[in-house]
């Protein structure tokens, strides 16, 4: 096993993996006795980890894990990109403006900059740029606000088995049940219609233009229409580009702010920096987080000029001037250029290659893969067939989580950086323990 100070991200050793289980690595008890309850990928990955580097984490007893699961989705980068890390240690050693709420900032300003240049120009987009408190749920409090201060209007379409955060207003969008509590009163003014596939056969973009033109409908005309192109946490669901024209082509008949949640797929996620670049859409307003920082909170908000009609301090928030993330963000935007792009769809096709041999391996399992990109759900069709994958990748040095109505879906999302031998190494994991648990279930 290479070592913690000189470890490789290109290729690691598992030789020792199957020495120490999960359920024999443990947490220490100051976890279950002092931390909330509420915890849970502490439950998942039953251990302490230490370091990380690239694809690797290690733990405190020196194993080694490549990681499938980054951070939900926050680390499309790698731990410790190097380029984000350089700018980091630099910015702070010279004792760089840490906070400064929305004041000016020289890091801000290179980030509004480098943004432009990167992403907004090439793409010919206008987004005025609004900084939210620190994480993607505020981004979407901060859209639905916006959308009704514009429209005048209080309702909201959201989609089955959406996930837009757990503060109030945002986990009315949000589908799972687990998430609610008849208590917590989050559901007013929001209608939920099927998502693109959620019913064989039927168009759900057909639905809405009828509801919407239907005076009897009982649907009031909303103030926005939240979605996600690919429902990471419903399940890794991907959404049709015409299905997505559908929507966007109603949205302007009926003068509706749409609202693409990009917070977890985009940041290149797919393969194109936005996920509904395919399409050809532009969306009102985009929801950026997560890997935006690569691991620094940060969220912002995309909105067209038109639609940017907040009075001064309107939504604030204490940490939206967070001038680390600022400089981390801007220097992971360096990564963006057409070999990079073309990394990211080679290693999104092996991905899908190497889920398609397991899936045709399994003629009599049903399960089945769905994805774009470097996000790749498989379904496994259960919770405890998943889990119990999820356990025996842990084992043998593996991290990833599932998705699903009822956590049936394995996830697949390897950083954008990661190395091809680690990324094949990581897919061996994998296949393996699907294998072993399905086996077993037969």
């Amino acid at each position: 096993m290479a070592t913690q100070q000189h470890r490789r991200d290109d290729a690691i050793s598992l030789s020792d993996a199957s020495a120490t289980t999960a359920s024999d690595i443990g947490v220490p008890d100051t976890i279950s006795e002092r931390e909330s309850n509420i915890r849970s990928y502490v439950r998942l990955f039953p251990t302490v980890f230490e370091t990380a580097k690239g694809s690797v984490l290690t733990d405190h007893n020196g194993r080694e894990f490549i990681d499938f699961f980054c951070g939900a989705g926050t680390l499309n980068y790698g731990h410790n990109n190097d380029r984000a890390k350089a700018a980091l240690l630099d910015y702070i050693s010279r004792d760089g403006i840490q906070h400064s709420l929305d004041t000016a900032t020289g890091a801000k300003i290179d980030f509004l900059r480098a943004f432009e240049e990167k992403v907004l120009a090439p793409r010919h987009m206008d987004y005025k740029i609004q900084f939210t408190g620190p994480t993607g749920t505020n981004a979407v409090e901060a859209a639905i606000k916006l959308a009704r201060k514009v429209t005048g209007r209080s309702h909201v379409i959201a989609f089955t088995h959406a996930y837009h955060g757990h503060t109030l207003g945002a986990l009315a969008l949000t589908a799972n049940s687990y998430y609610h509590h008849g208590s917590y009163g989050a559901h007013q003014n929001v209608s939920r219609l099927p998502f693109d596939g959620y019913l064989p056969g039927v168009d759900s973009s057909a639905y809405l233009a009828r509801i919407l033109d239907d005076k009897s409908s009982g649907t009031p005309l909303p103030a926005a229409i939240i979605l996600e192109t690919i429902q990471g946490e419903g399940g890794v669901n991907v959404a049709s580009a015409d299905w997505l024209q559908n929507i966007t082509r109603l949205c302007r008949q009926h003068d509706i702010v749409l609202i693409v949640d990009d917070i977890q797929v985009g940041n290149g996620r797919t393969g194109q920096y936005f996920s509904f670049e395919f399409a050809g859409i532009t969306p009102d307003i985009v929801c950026l987080s997560k890997s935006l920082g690569g691991g620094m909170p940060i969220a912002i908000n995309l909105i067209k000029p038109a639609l940017d009609q907040w009075g001064p301090g309107e939504h604030t928030g204490t940490f939206r001037g967070n001038n680390l993330a600022f400089v981390a963000a801007t220097a992971l935007l360096t990564h963006w250029d057409d070999d990079f792009t073309a990394g990211i769809r080679q290693r999104g096709q092996r991905i899908a290659e190497r889920l398609q041999a397991i899936v045709s391996r399994h003629p009599t399992s049903s399960i089945s893969y769905r994805g774009r990109g470097m996000i790749w759900g498989l379904d496994v069709g259960d919770g405890d067939t998943a889990r119990a994958i999820i356990d025996r990748a842990f084992d043998a040095g593996l991290l990833m989580e599932a998705s699903g109505a009822n956590d049936e879906v394995l996830k697949v999302m390897a950083a954008l950086t990661i190395p091809e031998a680690l990324l094949e190494q990581g897919l061996d994991i994998l296949d393996a323990a699907v294998d072993a648990t399905l086996s077993q279930s037969t």
